[in-house]
């Protein structure tokens, strides 16, 4: 880990759970309104609103990466990683990932490689320059802001997890 990368890390752990708990709060908000909305209409119209996906489901998922919901301003996903993957930069979307089995290391920030836009508000490169590095394990969150690079350098598969992505 580089000087600044160890200072930012020391910061962040000093500042302790108020941080996180804050972070995560302002990211979630834009989930909680697209609820609200739909919501109230639901309890004068009557459909439901809630989405449940049964155990069966999330894992026939995560058997092969899926998206298990996509609500216009906010996604799940039931991600899985066998291998390594690209560079990639979300313009709009801020990832929140939350690891439950296997582990992996992932680059974050620093210059995309080789990168070229692959869909709208979407680029993907061949690898990231510079950057921190971070090994992810089992129980792990990990918020990766829109338009910062990311890049699951090492994968132990079988890699899974949720990413809400937040439009």
């Amino acid at each position: 880990m580089s000087a600044r990368g160890a200072r930012v890390a020391i910061c962040f752990a000093a500042t302790g759970l108020a941080l996180v708990i804050a972070a995560v709060t302002a990211l979630l908000m834009p989930v909680a309104a697209a609820f609200a909305a739909p919501a109230a209409a639901a309890a004068s119209s009557g459909p439901d609103p809630v989405r449940y996906f049964p155990a069966s489901d999330v894992q026939a998922a995560f058997d092969h990466g899926a998206v298990l919901l996509d609500a216009g301003s906010f996604m799940v996903h039931a991600s899985r990683r066998d291998a390594a993957g690209m560079a990639e930069v979300h313009l709009k979307d801020t990832d929140i990932l939350h690891v439950l089995h296997g582990g992996a290391t992932i680059v974050t920030g620093g210059t995309v490689i080789g990168g070229k836009p692959t869909a709208p508000d979407e680029e993907r490169g061949s690898s990231i320059e510079g950057g921190a590095t971070r090994r992810l394990a089992e129980g792990d969150v990990l918020v990766v802001p829109h338009g910062v690079p990311h890049w699951f350098r090492d994968v132990d598969a079988p890699f899974l997890y949720y990413v809400v992505k937040v439009r």
